[in-house]
């Protein structure tokens, strides 16, 4: 039992996790602030802030993950932009279940906005990663799991 325990812990304490959790946390932020003063401060309507907030989010977030967490590497135009549109998709996905998630706790239910959208952020970031891993930065995840063996 206290092997099982140290393997699920060595797993989930990795570089590529620790690395996309930060980024995560960092990518969380920009996406708060950005919304804060969307909705909070300029007034704009809770989605369509949501919205804007998660196109400034998204952007910091490819950039972030792909160079730091998946580790990938510029191999030109077209291997980029192919990347761009898996990742936008992805995060379109859990744009979905952002809003409507938003729309539920805060529209319907009237809870307070910015501890609704932690809750909701939750779900986004685990789906995130999932979706960034298994989809759009595949030859990076090669990449991390070959220099993770190589610090064993």
């Amino acid at each position: 039992m206290k092997d099982l325990i140290k393997k699920l812990w060595k797993m989930c304490l990795n570089r590529e996790i620790v690395t996309y959790a930060i980024a995560g946390v960092a990518t969380t932020v920009v996406n708060f602030v950005a919304y804060h003063l969307l909705c909070n401060v300029l007034g704009i309507p809770n989605l369509v802030a949501n919205a804007i907030a998660w196109v400034v989010a998204v952007a910091f977030a490819y950039v972030v993950n792909a160079r730091w967490v998946f580790l990938e590497k510029f191999e030109g135009w077209k291997k980029e932009w192919e990347r761009i549109v898996k990742f936008t998709g992805a995060r379109v996905a859990t744009l979905v279940v952002e809003e409507v998630g938003m729309f539920l706790l805060v529209d319907v239910l009237h809870g307070p906005n910015l501890i609704m959208k932690a809750i909701v952020a939750v779900l986004v970031i685990i789906l995130n990663y999932v979706f960034s891993k298994l989809f759009v930065f595949i030859s990076g995840t090669e990449k991390t799991v070959e220099k993770q063996d190589e610090e064993k």
